[in-house]
């Protein structure tokens, strides 16, 4: 068994703990659906946001609405770089995996300018 990391990132509407919530669980059940993932898989979690979000951490989410309540998980500011795109919440979720597993990246909404 090996690890490996599988990125994804989506815009988030407004900064507000419900569109952060909305977003976070939008973007975790896609990486989860498309990439077949099971809790017992993930050996950490890291997320980030832009500066211009900061109304709620989405490793809450994701223990709460998930049921990842024995998941490591971080949630730190994404560098300010000009230009950049705004309102952007990336993920990294580490998996315990097979050799040949692939990962699937997932960007939605505005993200997907970033593929």
């Amino acid at each position: 068994m090996i690890t490996k990391g599988i990125r994804g990132a989506i815009t988030v509407e407004e900064n507000t703990a419900d569109a952060i919530k909305s977003a976070s669980l939008e973007l975790l059940s896609e990486m989860i659906k498309v990439n077949n993932i099971e809790t017992d898989m993930i050996s950490h979690v890291i997320f980030t946001l832009t500066e211009d979000l900061n109304a709620a951490f989405p490793a809450k989410f994701a223990r709460l609405d998930l049921g990842w309540k024995n998941v490591a998980m971080m949630c730190f500011h994404e560098l300010n770089v000009p230009n950049s795109l705004s309102k952007c919440l990336r993920v990294l979720i580490v998996l315990n995996c097979e050799d040949n597993f692939i990962p699937q990246f997932v960007y939605l909404k505005g993200a997907s300018a970033l593929r």
